[in-house]
């Protein structure tokens, strides 16, 4: 097997490693967007509902029923202090998938660069291989021509 060939196996496998470390990474920002709009559909709910906790409270409501939405307030919060948390680790884990599908892309851009060298020099190789041999012949039908043309 021809050193291009090897490495041409290995241009395919590292091309199929990019490959999957790109889906790892829509994986990661289909993530983000997921608990981004998790984060985004509490917020919303958590203005609602303070919306309508001020409406109640101006039509008067009694302390019982204001504890109770002052303690659902404070879970509310303690769910979007969470989810920003979760956020933020998506993220954070989207940014290394990014990181590492830049370097595998990085390396499979490499050989593949490598591979198209040595086919270039392997072309070229033959291609003078190919005129030598082609002088060659050239020369003994020369010199055959001579030595039938002198006797």
């Amino acid at each position: 097997m021809k050193r291009v060939q090897r490495m041409e196996m290995v241009k395919k496998i590292a091309d199929d490693f990019e490959r999957r470390k790109a889906e790892a990474l829509a994986a990661s920002e289909r993530r983000v967007a997921e608990s981004e709009q998790k984060l985004a559909d509490l917020e919303a709910y958590r203005a609602g509902y303070v919306q309508d906790f001020a409406v109640r409270a101006r039509a008067g409501i009694d302390g019982a029923a204001a504890r109770d939405y002052q303690v659902f307030l404070a879970r509310l919060d303690e769910a979007l202090r969470q989810q920003q948390q979760a956020v933020t680790a998506t993220r954070a884990r989207r940014d290394s998938e990014r990181q590492n599908w830049q370097q595998a892309a990085q390396r499979a851009e490499a050989i593949s660069h490598t591979v198209q060298r040595w086919q270039g020099e392997e072309q070229l190789a033959l291609e003078r291989r190919e005129q030598s041999d082609s002088d060659e012949r050239s020369q003994r039908i020369w010199a055959q021509g001579r030595a039938t043309r002198g006797t």
